[in-house]
């Protein structure tokens, strides 16, 4: 075939398409090789980045591997973790305040009802403790703290009196928060203050205490009244004897002085009977005597 020839030789479709073909999958396998290495970046950072763990402060980490807690609690701070088929629960170990209802019955066997108020925290050193054997706060809480509330409740209420727990709630505390403090301290759960929020006692016992403050309140009237009553008395009495003195007093001072003029007359009658010449004015007393003066006219005795 000469040159010509060739020149106008016919196209060959089927060169084309195949040429075609090539390149696209050529182009189509360069294509899926970025969206590989994407998909293949993206799993190295979400392994590595869950393969680290960053505890805050004022909490505690487990470290659980397959569902197992690890020993060794993990504190503030990054923390390497097995990515994948590890877990980290998380502790808040700052201060819990929570109310816990209680009742019990005194020793005088009435019916005795509190809330306590409870301060708390977490041991850090022993989150891993309880995370095998409570796991969650809120289990910590029911099952541990609020039974715990009761017994020591029970304790410190057994001990005294249902007037005494109302009248010496310091005591009923402090004895309270004794039995607590013991009795938490081997959860590993801290017990940093407690104060009664509510103290209530059986219907029956507070009308016997509304009656027993009217009696008191009757008796109180009564002393006062009494004691009104004897002073008014002892003042009546001491008027009479006031005037009694007064009285006998006065009837002394006249019989001094009627006596003493009974005296005066007989001797005037004496010296008259015995003739003597009495003088015209006769003054006795005198002296140092007490008595009053006795002054008479002698003239008129003869009359």
């Amino acid at each position: 075939m000469t040159e010509g020839e060739s020149a106008r030789a016919p196209y060959n479709g089927e060169g084309s398409s195949q040429s075609l073909k090539e390149t696209l999958l050529k182009s189509q396998s360069l294509g899926w090789q970025p969206i590989a290495l994407a998909f293949v970046a993206l799993a190295v950072f979400v392994i590595a980045s869950s393969s680290f763990v960053i505890i805050n402060p004022g909490q505690a980490g487990v470290l659980s591997i397959l569902g197992k807690a690890q020993t060794g609690e993990l504190l503030e701070g990054v923390h390497f973790k097995p990515p994948v088929v590890s877990a980290v629960d998380v502790y808040d170990v700052t201060v819990q305040k929570f109310e816990v209802p209680a009742q019990s019955s005194t020793k005088d066997l009435q019916d005795l009802s509190a809330r306590f108020a409870i301060n708390f925290r977490l041991d850090p050193s022993e989150v891993v403790t309880i995370r095998r054997t409570q796991g969650t706060l809120e289990n910590i809480v029911s099952k541990i703290i609020a039974p715990q509330t009761q017994e020591s409740f029970k304790i410190a209420a057994a001990r005294r009196t249902v007037e005494e727990a109302i009248t010496k709630r310091e005591n009923l505390k402090n004895d309270f928060d004794e039995a607590l403090d013991e009795r938490l301290a081997k959860y590993g759960i801290i017990v940093l203050d407690t104060s009664v929020v509510d103290l209530e006692f059986s219907p029956e016992f507070a009308k016997a205490v509304e009656e027993k403050q009217i009696a008191e309140q009757r008796a109180r009237r009564a002393v006062y009244v009494a004691q009104e009553a004897e002073q008014e008395a002892q003042a009546e009495i001491n008027r009479a004897k006031g005037r009694a003195e007064a009285q006998r007093l006065l009837a002394e001072t006249l019989k001094a002085q009627g006596g003493e003029l009974v005296l005066q007359k007989e001797a005037i009658e004496a010296w008259k009977a015995g003739g003597a010449q009495m003088p015209r004015v006769l003054v006795t007393g005198g002296g140092k005597s007490s008595s009053v003066p006795f002054i008479f006219n002698a003239s008129d005795l003869g009359e």
